[in-house]
């Protein structure tokens, strides 16, 4: 259940699913029996719950939830923003089937002994949050009181993730069918908690209509395609990396792409050094191979060996006019290419270069790895794509602009295809900020290339296995650790495989 909705999806979703025969009175009934269940699991029946009802369908969710903890022993409440008259359709019957009292909200505060239910807003939401309804959302955070969201935590965009004015902060967030994006975009994530997902009776088959573009970033999404080694397999057979190094001084970042691109599984690694540098990258890379290259000539010869078959550049490669030279080097073949960091940010004078270097480069789709400081500087003279602070449309239309994949990196990593299809990571942990772990993810990015995966799969498992890899090697981590950490995320990932 790896696929995403946005809010216009889920809508037809719901729609799709009512026009195949189920009543959508039965569905609002298990969304709300399953926020009941949540509530029960959560914190028993000795704790009263206030449900806080909005007046749409979200509020119907939070009528229901109050007749069953009602049934199952609960005291509780029901505080409502507006008049009860003032609901209509599915809410209007579910208000009818409680038979408890229904509160209008009038500005009081709550007790922070108690649990609440917010079933304001949910996921719909699309303007920002005032008045009454903001009061009401700050009353909740400011009551010091667990909260279990309904859908969504209201005054959070679905879409987006973003904060529309207030939003509700929950330790607890049920939501029906499949995932928003907010619940795995920052700052949305920060508000839900822990999300529990569940089926409220909408079949699988209504997919097949809607075909969403956007998932969450787990094996699921990509499994089918990963490397996993087979008996009869051997190194040559498991691709050969090529990671560009920098000068003397600025080696570090690429030996660290190498190990991981070895850690990955690349069969073979191969570190295309400078002289200057070589003793420093041999001596520090056993299981690397060293060649000597200096200016990007003698790069583009190294590469017309077909052997090497994916290419990163970036990390600790040096920015400039040599930098640029070699990235339209290594674009001329069919290999995997993988541009990170300086290969990024040597083209912030002219970005549209890079672009058509990119598209020309249609023998094999590129990825680039930018952090959102590298992301704005590349794209900032572009009016076609939007702010960071709207991701998922940001990596979409930088995709489309280049012709490649983008990792538009962060603590909710968006991979982008340019057919449209979009992966959201939500594992990664926060002492991944760290320098040198972007080096990491390029290399581990590149192994996976080598080995044939496609370039949308191999990115987004690639940043999955960084982020599982971070949480295995645990705080304090360095970049170094993160490599090392692989074996035992590997042993898992393919158990779970075979």
């Amino acid at each position: 259940m790896h696929e995403l909705l946005t809010n216009s999806e889920m809508r037809r979703a719901d729609a799709l699913a009512v026009a195949s025969g189920i009543p959508s009175l039965t569905l609002m009934e298990n969304a709300g029996r399953a926020v009941a269940d949540v509530v029960i699991s959560a914190f028993g029946v000795e704790r009263e719950v206030t449900i806080c009802a909005g007046p749409g369908n979200n509020g119907g969710d939070g009528f229901v939830a109050a007749r069953v903890l009602s049934e199952r022993g609960c005291r509780v409440r029901l505080t409502l923003l507006g008049a009860r008259e003032g609901l209509s359709g599915d809410a209007a019957e579910m208000a009818e089937r409680y038979r408890g009292a229904v509160i209008p909200w009038a500005g009081e505060g709550f007790d922070r002994q108690g649990v609440l239910v917010d079933a304001i807003f949910g996921s719909g939401l699309a303007r920002p949050v005032e008045g009454k309804a903001a009061a009401l959302i700050g009353a909740i955070n400011q009551s010091g009181a667990p909260v279990v969201a309904v859908d969504l935590p209201s005054g959070i965009n679905g879409d987006t993730g973003s904060v529309l004015g207030e939003a509700v902060r929950a330790e607890w967030t049920t939501t029906f069918f499949r995932k928003k994006p907010a619940h795995l975009l920052l700052p949305g994530r920060f508000h839900c908690g822990r999300v529990v997902l569940a089926q409220i009776g909408i079949p699988a088959s209504v997919l097949d209509d809607i075909r969403p573009l956007l998932s969450a970033n787990d094996p699921a999404a990509w499994a089918r395609g990963f490397p996993v080694p087979e008996p009869s397999g051997h190194k040559y057979s498991r691709g050969h990396t090529v990671v560009l190094s920098g000068d003397l001084p600025n080696t570090g970042a690429a030996r660290l792409a190498a190990r991981a691109a070895l850690r990955a599984g690349s069969g073979l690694v191969t570190i295309a050094s400078p002289t200057r540098a070589l003793a420093v990258n041999a001596a520090a890379s056993l299981s690397v191979m060293i060649r000597e290259v200096d200016g990007p000539e003698a790069f583009s010869a190294l590469l017309t060996d077909e052997r090497f078959n994916a290419v990163v550049m970036g990390p600790g490669g040096g920015v400039g006019a040599d930098m640029r030279a070699k990235v339209r080097g290594a674009a001329s073949g069919k290999r995997a290419l993988v541009l990170d960091a300086d290969a990024l940010t040597s083209f912030v004078e002219n970005p549209k270069e890079l672009f058509t270097i990119l598209t020309n480069h249609s023998l094999s789709t590129a990825i680039l790895t930018p952090h959102e400081g590298e992301f704005i500087r590349l794209f900032r003279s572009l009016d076609k794509i939007p702010s960071v602070k709207q991701k998922l449309e940001a990596g979409r239309a930088a995709s489309h602009e280049t012709g490649a994949v983008v990792v538009l990196k962060g603590a909710d990593t968006v991979v982008a295809h340019p057919d449209g299809r979009i992966a959201i990571s939500d594992n990664a942990p926060p002492y991944l900020a760290t320098a040198g772990a972007g080096d990491v993810l390029a290399g581990m990015i590149g192994g996976l290339r080598a080995q044939g995966m496609p370039a949308f799969e191999a990115a987004a498992a690639g940043v999955w296995l960084h982020g599982e890899a971070a949480n295995l090697a645990g705080p304090g981590l360095i970049a170094e650790d993160l490599p090392e950490a692989l074996p035992a995320v590997y042993r898992r990932l393919f158990a779970s495989l075979l």
